[in-house]
């Protein structure tokens, strides 16, 4: 199968899209719930079936996060070495919070002392904070632009630093990612254990704040886009089929750019309405106490959310503060043509096992987890 060189960047473009908000979605609810962890689970045994909710799954969870950097690697190789110039600490904060989370699971419950598992409970939780802060941290800072810029050798110069990513609207941005997560956790706990546990209803009620918050925070982001932040556009001609080279363009900045696509693509203002929408359904589906639909929120949310940073942002991945025109856009930031159709028709055969084998195993291993049952099992359980 061969695809044109622009249908290609443009299929890739929505490919790795869809494999972060599949990582959103399914790590997503792992994350939230490890956040929740201290303070919704009251008992040792409400924390055991808060963790056994997830347990199951959170390592095949992860593959999609393993997918989609993998991804981003080999179709856009200039994005991927001028992340790991700029956010490089940043990322070394993910990956030393994911540590805690194998090493948490499988030791947490092995030793029947207090200090010992309470330890594990607030490194669980730092594990699963830190991701999603850092991760809104770094989209908000694609929408205020990268101090970076290129040589004419295309060698990549980062002129930034780990504090200068912390402006206010970023910080915002991770905070909305780490509400929404912990949110679309909230959710999943409630579907997983029994209604009429304290655990239950206890991330009933967080689930309903949480979901104000999401609310409150994404309408505050988009009208910070909208009335303060100038938004990247490209002005020259874009030939999608020529080789890849981010010189060859002229960008614009100006205030409320990074809403023109809504013009210009009217059918892209559904993913904003999905994150509004989603959260006051799962607002509302907690107070009517209906797990399920509330999860339906909270999916519809996540969704939509990831999909307005994409559709905004497009067809700028990593924009450049100190020269627009270095920018990096799906159009010449992608590896060549034989490589992203390669990588199609390996993803072709390989992402339809993934996900068969993911449902297969929710299938398998689904069911209510109660306190009950965690003292049935508690030698077979973490």
């Amino acid at each position: 199968m061969l695809l044109d060189y622009e249908s290609l960047k443009l299929l890739w473009w929505a490919l790795i899209v869809v494999m972060w908000i599949a990582f959103a979605l399914t790590d997503g609810f792992d994350f939230g719930i490890a956040a929740l962890l201290p303070f919704i689970g009251k008992t040792d045994n409400e924390r055991r079936v808060m963790i056994n909710t997830i347990a199951p799954h959170w390592d095949g969870n992860q593959v999609w996060l393993i997918l989609a950097a993998g991804a981003l690697f080999a179709a856009w190789p200039l994005v991927y070495g001028a992340a790991f110039s700029g956010f490089y600490f940043a990322m070394l904060m993910v990956l030393f919070a994911l540590f805690f989370r194998p090493v948490g699971f499988d030791y947490r419950s092995k030793i029947d002392d207090k200090r010992w598992r309470t330890s594990w409970d607030w490194a669980l939780c730092y594990a699963g904070i830190v991701p999603p802060l850092i991760f809104g941290v770094a989209i908000g800072n694609l929408f205020l632009g990268v101090p970076m810029q290129y040589d004419e050798y295309l060698r990549v110069y980062y002129q930034g630093g780990f504090f200068g990513l912390l402006h206010p609207f970023a910080l915002l941005a991770g905070l909305l990612a780490v509400a929404l997560l912990t949110m679309h956790g909230a959710a999943y706990l409630m579907v997983r254990t029994d209604p009429n546990a304290a655990v239950h209803q206890r991330a009933r009620e967080v689930l309903g704040k949480l979901a104000l918050v999401v609310l409150g925070l994404f309408t505050l982001e988009g009208i910070w886009l909208w009335l303060g932040i100038d938004g990247f556009q490209i002005t020259s001609v874009i030939d999608g089929n020529a080789p890849a080279n981010p010189l060859y363009k002229t960008v614009s900045t100006d205030l409320g750019s990074w809403l023109v696509n809504y013009i210009h693509y009217p059918l892209s203002i559904i993913a904003p309405i999905m994150g509004l929408g989603g959260a006051l359904l799962a607002f509302f589906m907690a107070k009517e106490a209906k797990p399920g639909l509330a999860l339906l929120g909270t999916v519809s949310s996540v969704i939509g959310v990831v999909s307005t940073a994409a559709f905004s942002l497009f067809p700028f991945i990593m924009p450049s503060s100190l020269n627009p025109n270095h920018s990096l856009t799906i159009w010449d930031a992608t590896s060549s043509h034989l490589t992203l159709n390669v990588m199609l028709i390996a993803t072709l055969i390989f992402l339809p096992i993934l996900i068969g084998y993911t449902i297969w195993c929710y299938r398998a291993l689904w069911g209510k987890i109660t306190e009950q049952f965690i003292v049935d099992n508690d030698h077979s359980l973490y």
